[in-house]
């Protein structure tokens, strides 16, 4: 069998670790075609030394040059790129089977695209594609003829419990169900989320995140935009999704079909499962996570989102039903809400104050390019820097 090259964007972030993880776990079936990231230069060439990549990249040309030093320094046969147009070469080259999409935030649409049009396997762990390409990432999935296999716990969970004939989806399926764990604020006093710091944010109780997921987590907005992504990726009306809170992380999602039978993807809250399975599909291979052992599990309880505590779930729904761009918009203020939260110059709660303050004042142009998408994304982030200059702390 020949070996699968896998290009990993985002190699040092939680998705990217993971993904090597399983990678290293089964050397005959994959090999490392390249390796990138923005600006953590120790962790890549720790990644280099033990993968040997045919390429590196590093968005910084700064970063790039020391990075280059170290991999020459070591007589290492990796090639070291730098810039955003090499992260779309290492994604769409010809000797490339598979791509991993986890680069956070819309900085990895780009390469996502070149990957889609390529007609690659792509394993797309990065919201943004979806919430801020919509139907043009779509439509580049298309016309390149990719394999798009969704990485998130969520969006993979559902496609494992959907027929394997997509033409089906549309008539079998009534709704799918979202499981959300609640993250670390689901049972706090809501009169004390003004005083959230970052650190408590970032404590997810069940999943091990990076930093801005895991804040998403706990204002549930990664739910929001996982609810615009199913809409895209299984092609269901806004309607046909819902939300329900799973604190105990088992049940992933769900499908609810015409006969009201309801089919479950479960396992314990590992992201290697979930990569495993986009790897090896339409196969099965060892991922590395624990099994889950039923007779230690004491109950499995669901709860309704409580919408004063998660005020920004229901934005998913109001964006969709909006006009092109909405979703952008929506995806461009949060990102900067969070950095901005994270940084400490806005409080928790003023996160969804500015996500709502850019949806309600943002004059949308007709959009019709993904052109006109990132003009707007460029656009909503000045405004969103501009509300944080004069409302932060």
């Amino acid at each position: 069998m020949q070996k699968q090259l896998v290009t990993v964007l985002g190699s040092t972030g939680s998705i990217g670790k993971s993904t090597l993880d399983v990678l290293a776990r089964h050397p005959d079936q994959f090999g490392v075609f390249a390796l990138t990231a923005s600006t953590q230069i120790d962790l890549l060439y720790a990644q280099i030394l033990v993968h040997r990549p045919h390429y590196a990249v590093m968005v910084s040309e700064t970063h790039a040059k020391r990075l280059a030093d170290m991999v020459a320094a070591e007589g290492l046969p990796t090639r070291v790129l730098s810039g955003a147009e090499a992260l779309c070469e290492v994604a769409a080259d010809d000797r490339v089977t598979s791509v991993m999409a986890a680069i956070v935030g819309a900085a990895g649409l780009p390469s996502c695209m070149a990957a889609a049009k390529a007609g690659k396997k792509l394993l797309l762990a990065n919201k943004e594609a979806l919430v801020v390409g919509g139907p043009f990432f779509m439509d580049a999935v298309a016309t390149g003829g990719a394999t798009l296999l969704p990485i998130d716990s969520e969006h993979s969970a559902v496609f494992q419990s959907l027929p394997d004939d997509r033409a089906s989806w549309k008539r079998r399926v009534q709704k799918i169900i979202l499981t959300a764990s609640g993250g670390p604020f689901r049972t706090r006093d809501v009169a004390t989320l003004p005083l959230v710091t970052p650190q408590e944010a970032c404590a997810h109780p069940n999943w091990v995140m990076g930093r801005k997921i895991s804040v998403d987590s706990a204002t549930m907005m990664n739910k929001a935009l996982e609810v615009i992504e199913a809409k895209y990726l299984f092609g269901l009306a806004p309607g046909q999704i819902e939300v329900v809170i799973h604190p105990q992380s088992v049940i992933h999602s769900m499908v609810q079909y015409q006969d009201a039978s309801v089919v479950a993807q479960l396992g314990t809250p590992d992201m290697r499962v979930p990569i495993a399975y986009g790897l090896s599909w339409p196969e099965r291979v060892a991922s590395g996570a624990a099994t889950l052992d039923f007779m230690s599990l004491a109950a499995l309880t669901f709860e309704t989102p409580d919408p004063t505590r998660f005020p920004g779930l229901q934005l998913a729904w109001e964006t969709l039903n909006g006009p092109t761009g909405s979703t952008a918009v929506l995806n461009a203020a949060n990102e900067v809400a969070v950095e901005s939260f994270l940084s400490g110059r806005i409080r928790f709660d003023q996160i969804h104050s500015l996500n709502v303050d850019m949806i309600q004042g943002c004059q949308i142009p007709p959009v019709t390019t993904l052109d006109d998408v990132l003009a707007l994304d460029v656009q909503t982030r000045v405004q969103a820097a501009a509300w944080v200059a004069s409302h932060g702390n």
